[in-house]
């Protein structure tokens, strides 16, 4: 279905190479779970805390539901999203070649007037990742995770 389409950054030549993540961000994650896991099926494991997620479902790298108190740790370090940014309902991360990548690809960002969460950072599970809100409230990552090359 559809033809496939190799995404481009047009800025600096940055290529996208794939929707590395999809998760919703649940303000109550026992809710989400119970329609994603109990009544959707979907094989979610927890992962840590409050996060489910899979690497296992088709046509996708990595699905998740991600509490919304996780997503604002990951981004202020606070469990608290911030009063003056709208609440975000999604998460999507576009997938780089590699960590110099993101931080060109961040950098550039800012460059064009885009406000970011946070600047290119390795997470302790070793993701290289940027992230910024955009116009729809959605995070948006751009990502470095090795284990998906």
């Amino acid at each position: 279905m559809g033809c496939p389409v190799t995404p481009r950054w047009d800025g600096a030549g940055v290529e996208i190479l794939f929707v590395a993540s999809v998760s919703v961000i649940a303000p109550d994650p026992v809710e989400s779970r119970r329609l994603y896991v109990d009544a959707l099926g979907l094989p979610l494991e927890r992962l840590d805390g409050e996060y489910w997620a899979s690497e296992h479902i088709g046509g996708s790298k990595h699905f998740g539901v991600w509490p919304l108190a996780e997503a604002a740790a990951a981004c202020f370090g606070t469990p608290d999203w911030p009063a003056d940014r709208p609440v975000p309902q999604a998460s999507i991360e576009f997938e780089l070649a590699d960590e110099a990548t993101v931080a060109g690809g961040a950098a550039e960002l800012e460059a064009a007037g885009h406000l970011l969460l946070h600047g290119a950072r390795t997470e302790p599970w070793g993701q290289t990742v940027a992230r910024l809100q955009s116009p729809e409230r959605l995070v948006v990552g751009l990502s470095f995770a090795p284990w998906l090359h």
